[in-house]
This record gives C-alpha cells, structure tokens and sequence, in this order.
C-alpha cells in the first residue's frame, strides 16, 4: 500500500510540473560542446546551448525513431543532430531543420517536430516548464558562489519531507547542529511553505551536555509543487549567515536529482560563524542514511500534503476564473 502512495504522490507532482519551472540544471552545466541529459519524473530532457549562447531543451527523444537526442550532437548552426539518423532540430520550437540527403528546401511535416520546453535562466540555474502558455517566472538575483548536483536515491516527495523533519539526513552545513525544536510549524506563506528551526553550534556545553540556547535559527521556505526551497540560516541578532538554494527535481526510478547554489553571509560575528568560511560550509549528502530515515517520525511534514493540496488547489481555481474572465472580456 505504501509503494502505492508513493507512486501516486509523485504522480500528482509530476502532473503539476507542466504549469510549473523546474530548475533542470545548473548554468555551468550546459554547454555547446555536449548535449546534456536530466529527467523530469519519467520524461528524458536534453538540454545543450546554441550558437548565440542560449540555453535550449527539448524531450531528449528523437520524433523519427524515438533515439535519445542526447548521444548525437551539437552542430555549428546551434541545432541538435540525432545520432541514429542524422536528423537535426532547432531548440527554440522544436522544427525539423534538416535530415542528410535531402534537399535544403524541403519542407518537412509538423508530424517530425520535437517537443521544445520554454526556458528561463538566471541565478545560475536553467529551468524549464513544458506549458506553452506559462508565464516567465521573476528573474533570479546573484549567482551564488557554491554550488553542486547529486542524484540521490529517494522519491522526490519522501526527500522534500526529510529535509522538513530532519535537513541533516539532507544538507550539512559546517558546525550546525539542527535540533528538533521549532520556532514555527510549517504554515501556508504567500503561497509557499515556510518553517524555522531551532539551531545550536556544534561546540561542547559545559558543565551540562545539553544547552537550552539556540543562538542560530534556521529558516526554509519551500515551492509546495517542484520543492526548490531557499535556506536561511541567521543568528539571533538577525545576521545572516549562510543562504542557499535547492533545487530537488524527481526523476526515473525514484531518484531525486538536487541541484544548489550557496553563499555565506559577509557580516557573521563570533568564532562559529566566523569559522564557516573556512573548508566547506555547505553540501547536499549524495546519500540518505536509510536507517535514520526508517525511524524518523513525521513532525513538520505531517500537514505538507494538505498545504500542498490547498494551495495547488487555490492556484487551479484561480486560473480557471482568469480564464473565464477574458473569455467574456
């Protein structure tokens, strides 16, 4: 029953994507040397750069044979070549451009185009949506310093809830101690799912192994649909320390592809903070630690799916009477 729900739930957020920016890929990922390959949940996605630099996606199946595009190449007009027969693409909608031995000027069937996604980049993430109509989300600020992706062995919902009830099976950020004490349950905030955490530095409490400060708190707010979350950890002056964006995405075989982006902050008082500039201050874990996972009762997460529900629900209706409203107009 539990496989199930599982698949079910992904189901539902997998059908949600296509009104919806999944960040596919970090920009330093996709070039015009190499097509680059991601999954968003069962569909194959080829992304690669055209000759003017800008970032392309298509379904990484070829229209003729269905060859995935990603094993052909990138030709110098910018075009994607599928390496069974040779036919190339434009990114930018999709067209058949050219199959090898047939004349330039040949017009070739709608049949034969490919399915192009709009594209966004900014921040230093490329997303994708695979909605026609969808609009082009805010642009991203600052491309934040670190970064790195991980495939990580763990459906994409049961991933966005661990990060709720414990992000240390998800994310380490050096001499961070994450308790499980919460400022603020996860509630409904201008659309997204916001909680704060109580935090403690990792440093011995004397003469009582336990200390009732939490100095540093850290704060996650959460798309209810693609699970990119932003992550603030600050003192309790309010300074904050470190900032970071994760981008899970689901993918083939219940695996969840992570990609992030980090900065720590410029003004971070006190020997603690001050040593998080030092080595590594932040990762993704590429993998779960399946018995602390097993055990891990729902807290936060225990309302994610009803919010979740509320607001998708809320955003459907909401389209739904912009529709109707410029049909009468």
């Amino acid at each position: 029953m539990a496989f199930e729900t599982d698949v079910s739930e992904l189901a539902k957020v997998v059908k949600a994507a296509e009104q919806h920016w999944w960040a596919a890929a970090r920009s330093e990922e996709v070039t015009n040397d190499k097509p680059f390959n991601v999954n968003i949940g069962d569909m194959p996605v080829v992304l690669w750069r055209d000759n003017d630099g800008m970032a392309r996606a298509m379904e990484d199946r070829c229209p003729h044979r269905r060859a995935p595009l990603s094993l052909g190449c990138i030709r110098s007009e910018g075009w994607i070549q599928c390496g069974y027969h040779g036919w190339s693409f434009d990114g930018e909608d999709g067209r058949l451009k050219e199959i090898p031995n047939m004349k330039d000027k040949q017009k070739y069937p709608p049949v034969y185009r490919g399915n192009a996604f709009k594209v966004e980049e900014s921040g230093g993430f490329i997303r994708i949506c695979n909605s026609k109509n969808a609009v082009i989300p805010a642009p991203m600020g600052e491309t934040m310093p670190m970064a790195g992706s991980v495939d990580v062995a763990l459906d994409h919902v049961h991933f966005v809830n661990a990060l709720f009830d414990d992000p240390s099976l998800i994310f380490h950020i050096k001499g961070v101690y994450f308790t499980p004490y919460l400022m603020s349950e996860l509630i409904e905030e201008n659309g997204r799912l916001t909680m704060e955490r109580s935090c403690q530095w990792k440093t011995p409490h004397w003469p009582a192994p336990f200390s009732p400060e939490f100095p540093i708190t850290l704060r996650i707010t959460t798309d209810p649909v693609t699970g990119e979350c932003d992550i603030l950890l600050r003192d309790d002056d309010f300074n904050e320390l470190l900032y970071a964006t994760l981008a899970p995405v689901p993918a083939a075989r219940g695996v969840t592809q992570v990609r992030w982006r980090a900065k720590i902050g410029a003004n971070r008082p006190g020997i603690m903070a001050k040593l998080m500039g030092i080595g590594k201050s932040f990762a993704v874990l590429p993998h779960i630690d399946g018995a602390a996972l097993r055990v891990l009762k729902p807290t936060a997460s225990i309302h994610a799916e009803e919010l979740r529900a509320n607001i998708v629900a809320r955003e459907q209706a909401e389209a739904i009477s912009d529709g109707s409203e410029k049909v009468a107009a």
